[in-house]
């Protein structure tokens, strides 16, 4: 390995560090105890019963180490069978608190949270292959250093919940269209099959990704030369044709392939059930166990939706670092120096989804939703650090410098309370007197609540 990797690996070892042992220190958050019951029964019964709102893959892979444990579903056959479907909407929560207590809180949380830190890492590393293809490995570094140190992705990386898992299979899955669109073949073109599926069989909010990548193989329509010599496009290689007609037909076809593979993967995630609509019936439950009497709250009021939730939230607990480094990437991408057409789409178009989406359609309980976007902004990021530090000008320079120096400033002082991160910006509008090593996090509960601030990680520091 060159030292570019070593240093790769040294900050994905950081990041590891610091989910694993703030979670040592917290306890279950309000979701996790759900997660962790569906997971169980999933296993255990072969049935989808409770937590339908929320694809399994995320639930079972959490559930697979407390198996190995020895920890089992808590109702006999005959228990489960008298449970109605849809199950009471609180059961899911009675049942993983039973598992909790009968088999040591710490304990089960310990081995089912190690597989979703091992995701954050895996995600983490993605980013710098990503990185390292698209910039060059000085962006993929900063663009790993930024994920690495994130507050938001720290804290919900060391959870049993969706928000990571969902950005780590939605990132894999754009990175392998993209890596398809370049290097046309078979494999990977199934490749991109299987990402998608694991994507979708994590978070309802995926399908958003269906019609990016549509728009991105279209776009490849005009962003990728025909081949010399000129041969006929085919499904593995739209785009070898000189004629857009040809490479916009074929083009679909390969689209319906991969939907056809994220489908079957969909379906086995489902353990091949009789029923091959599940995950739509699932799809339709999202939301509804949520209290339609809750009412988000933002800087002082209260509304069913407010439509700058999650920028005001993604401003107000992404690190001051991070955004400047974001702000310098956006600015060199938009002005194409050194990006492609097709590189550009790809880091831009996924988040610009995402937020949409999730602004249009999602309740307002936390920026945690909008994790998935995260790895595009890193990787923009990654961009505006190299850009700034090779602008041949003494302020870029320090401007570079000082960001990452500040990022790791906040790290440090919100350490180990990763959740309830606020930046300078929360205390600087209003209280400059209350910021601190941790940035404005004192300040943050009079602008938003909910996953944002307590989660129910605390308890066992209140103690």
């Amino acid at each position: 390995m060159d030292r570019h990797e070593w240093c790769a690996l040294g900050l994905i070892a950081l990041f590891v560090a610091q989910a694993l042992s703030a979670s040592l220190i917290k306890t279950a958050t309000f979701d996790e105890p759900a997660h962790i019951a569906a997971g169980l029964s999933y296993l255990g019964t072969g049935e989808f019963k409770i937590n339908q709102q929320h694809p399994p893959l995320l639930k079972e892979i959490g559930a697979l180490p407390l198996l190995a444990l020895g920890v089992r579903w808590p109702l006999t056959d005959e228990q489960w069978a008298r449970v109605p479907d849809p199950p009471p909407p609180f059961l899911q929560w009675d049942l993983g608190y039973r598992i909790l207590s009968a088999h040591g809180p710490a304990r089960v949380l310990f081995w089912s949270r190690l597989p979703f830190i091992a995701i954050g890492a895996g995600l983490g590393w993605l980013i710098w292959a990503w990185g390292r293809k698209l910039a060059g490995p000085g962006a993929a570094l900063a663009a790993l250093l930024l994920y690495a140190l994130d507050p938001t992705v720290i804290a919900h990386t060391a959870l049993v919940t969706t928000d990571v898992g969902f950005a780590a299979a939605g990132t894999l899955f754009i990175y392998a269209l993209w890596t398809w669109l370049n290097d046309r073949t078979l494999k990977r073109l199934l490749g991109c099959g299987a990402a998608l599926g694991l994507a979708l069989a994590t978070k309802f909010s995926a399908p958003v990704l269906i019609p990016v990548a549509l728009l991105l193989m279209l776009g490849a329509v005009a962003w990728i030369p025909a081949a010399q010599p000129r041969r006929p496009s085919t499904i593995v290689d739209p785009y070898v044709s000189e004629h857009s007609g040809p490479r916009v037909v074929w083009g679909l076809l390969a689209a319906l392939v991969v939907l056809v593979i994220a489908g079957t993967v969909v379906y086995a995630v489902y353990f091949f059930p009789a029923n091959p609509f599940l995950y739509l019936r699932g799809w339709k439950l999202v939301n509804k166990d949520h209290d339609p009497s809750y009412w988000p709250y933002m800087a002082g009021g209260f509304a069913p939706r407010f439509l700058s939730y999650y920028l005001v939230a993604f401003l107000l607990k992404v690190p001051l670092g991070t955004l400047v480094l974001i702000g310098a990437g956006l600015w060199t991408i938009l002005r194409g120096e050194g990006v492609a057409r097709m590189d550009r789409a790809f880091l831009l178009l996924p988040p610009a989804a995402l937020l949409v989406a999730y602004t249009a359609f999602s309740d307002n309980l936390g920026l945690r939703y909008l994790i998935p976007a995260f790895p595009f902004l890193h990787l923009t990021g990654g961009i505006g650090f190299v850009r700034l530090a090779r602008s041949g000008r003494m302020p870029g320079r320090l401007a570079a410098a000082a960001a990452c120096l500040w990022l790791a400033v906040a790290a440090f002082g919100i350490y180990p309370d990763h959740l309830s991160y606020f930046n300078e910006l929360a205390c600087g509008m209003t209280s400059p007197g209350r910021l601190g090593l941790d940035g404005g996090s004192r300040c943050g509960p009079a602008w938003l609540d909910d996953s944002n601030v307590d989660w129910g990680q605390g308890v066992r520091q209140l103690k």
